[in-house]
C-alpha cells in the first residue's frame, strides 16, 4: 500500500502559517514565503534576547553614572568605591535607585565616597 502524506504535510504548512499571523501580504498567505518570514523572525528574536541583555546593562550605567555624578563622582570610582566599601548591590537595583529613591542613592553614593577616602 502506498504511504500518503497529505496530513503531514498539511500539518507543517499549517504551523508555519499559523506562526505567521499577523505577517502583511503573503508573508501570512502564501506557504514558501510564510516560512522564510518566520524563520527570520525567529532569528531575529533570538539575537533581539541577547541585545536586551546589553541594552539594559548600558541603560542602568547610565542612570547609575548619572546619579552618581549629581554628587561629584563618576560612574567607574563609584563603582570602585562600592567594591572597596563592600557593597554588593547589581546595577539593575543601583539604578532604579538612582530614579526613584534619589536619597537613598545618595547615601550610598556617600558611602563609596568614604570607603574611596580611606
Amino acid at each position: 500500500m502506498r504511504v500518503k502524506r497529505g496530513l503531514s504535510g498539511h500539518r507543517r504548512h499549517k504551523k508555519y502559517l499559523t506562526a505567521a499571523k499577523g505577517f502583511r501580504g503573503g508573508r501570512s498567505r502564501l506557504y514558501r514565503t510564510a516560512r522564510e518570514a518566520v524563520e527570520r523572525s525567529l532569528q531575529y528574536a533570538y539575537v533581539g534576547r541577547k541585545l536586551r541583555k546589553r541594552d539594559f546593562r548600558t541603560l542602568w550605567i547610565l542612570r547609575i553614572n548619572a546619579g552618581a555624578r549629581l554628587s561629584g563622582l563618576s560612574y567607574s570610582r563609584f563603582m570602585h568605591g562600592l567594591k572597596l566599601a563592600g557593597i554588593e548591590l547589581n546595577r539593575k537595583v543601583l539604578a532604579d535607585l538612582a530614579v526613584y529613591k534619589k536619597d537613598d542613592f545618595a547615601k550610598i553614593v556617600d558611602m563609596a565616597k568614604a570607603a574611596l577616602g580611606k
